[in-house]
Order: structure tokens, then sequence, then C-alpha cells
């Protein structure tokens, strides 16, 4: 019987920075096996949820519960194991004097799992990486590469849970459509649930059934991803988002 509980469940979550509140009052539901997204522009909070979620902004107040359980105000191995974040720099989030191997093998070292031979070899398979790149370091690989490198970094513990925070919008167009086609993939494979953090409504589209648009951290308005295309809106500020993005053309 499928398990009606929802991956990620918040209730009026306020995040604070320094005593400065930058989230207030945010509330959604991402079902199992959805795809949610956060949009809005830079500053708007996006991202600081997802650091709350998996304990990066320890100063949170509300409810939030991941997989049933109650959110932490720091980083989790027990949590780790169940819901993995892909960052937006695939340069910056992989450390430059380690090859792949040593990157995808940490995470495993960490938590006591063994075959990490093949378990890593069988990850670069999985985001569509040759075998060969397992001993080259991150200077030595194109973007595209590297975050494929970040997302099979992310996979290695097998999580159902997956904080995409920006995860194309450093790389070049050409190489976008990619990595969104592999994302879109592995889910499918896996059934995996994706919470989303974009500017980009496009993105949105192509990966996600539902929105929430934040202005100033707060959400505005949840809406189904078509909203994208029949431009059914109803917050003021959701509907400048849609035609700044060239949806009134």
């Amino acid at each position: 019987m499928t398990d009606p509980s929802p991956s990620i469940s918040l209730r009026n979550l306020d995040i604070a920075y320094g005593g400065v509140r930058v989230v207030q009052g945010v509330t959604f539901d991402v079902a199992r096996g959805e795809s949610f997204a956060l949009v809005g522009e830079s500053g708007s909070g996006k991202s600081t949820v997802l650091k709350a979620l998996c304990g990066l902004a320890p100063e949170w107040t509300g409810t939030m519960q991941v997989l049933g359980q109650p959110g932490l105000h720091r980083p989790n191995r027990a949590m780790a194991r169940r819901c993995q974040m892909v960052f937006q720099d695939p340069y910056g989030s992989l450390h430059p004097r380690k090859t792949v191997d040593a990157v995808l093998s940490e995470p495993l070292a960490i938590h006591g799992i063994g075959d990490r031979d093949e378990r890593v070899e069988q990850a670069l398979v999985d985001v569509g990486l040759d075998r060969r790149f397992r001993f080259r370091y991150p200077h030595q690989m194109s973007g595209g590469q590297r975050q494929r490198v970040a997302i099979a970094r992310a996979l290695m513990l097998e999580p159902e849970v997956m904080l995409l925070d920006e995860p194309t919008s450093a790389l070049d167009v050409s190489v976008q459509a990619e990595i969104l086609n592999l994302l879109k993939r592995l889910r499918a494979e896996r059934g995996l649930t994706y919470l989303l953090v974009t500017h980009n409504l496009p993105v949105v589209s192509f990966l996600c059934e539902r929105m929430a648009v934040m202005n100033k951290g707060r959400i505005v308005e949840i809406a189904q991803a078509t909203a994208l295309h029949d431009g059914s809106f109803t917050d003021p500020y959701s509907l400048a988002l849609y035609a700044a993005s060239g949806g009134n053309r």
C-alpha cells in the first residue's frame, strides 16, 4: 500500500540569520515521489528553506518534517542517508584536491557501506559518465561533468529525497538540458522526491508538478506547474513573475 504521508512537511517555518527573519510563515507539503519547486527572485528565501531542511540553517522555528522525522537544527547522519542536496555550483561543491573516486567514496566510508569500488563505478554509469572519470580531479572536467559527479555523490547513499538548489543555473545553456533530462530519468527510475529551488520557470515546467512562489521570505501562492502554460496564477507577484519570463507572449 502506498504511504500517504508527505516526504516533506513544513508548517509556519520561520528562519533567521543573526536575528533577522529571512523566511516567514512558510507552509507546504511535498508528496512522496512528487517534484515540487520553490520559485522567486534572488533573495526571496528559497535556498534558505533547503538549508534548513538539511540542518545548515539552525535558527528556525515552526514545524518541519522530512520523511516523517522531525527537522533538526544541525546536520544529522541518519537523515543524510535519506535526504541529500545538490548545490548550485558544481565546482565550488567539489573538493578541488580530491578525485572523483575520493568524492564518491567518502559518504560510503562515513556510513560504513562496503562494495565501494562497485558502487562508485555504478554511480558514474548511472549519471552518464564513463569509468575513466573515476580518477580525475574537478579541474579536469567540464561544468556539466562536475554537476554529474555532484549528483552521483548525492545518490551514493540511495536517498529518498533530493534537495536541488539551482542545479543547472551555473551551466551553459547547451548543458542544462542534459542535466535536467538526467534528473528526470533518475527520479523516474528511483522513485525520488524532488524539492527544487530555481528562478528559471521553464525548468519548473519541465521537471515539476507543483510550485510555490516566494516573495520576500513568504509564499504568496502555490500552483500547479500547468499555470506556466495557461497563466492561471492569482497572486499579482506570481503573475508579474510569469509575465517577466515571457508567459504573456
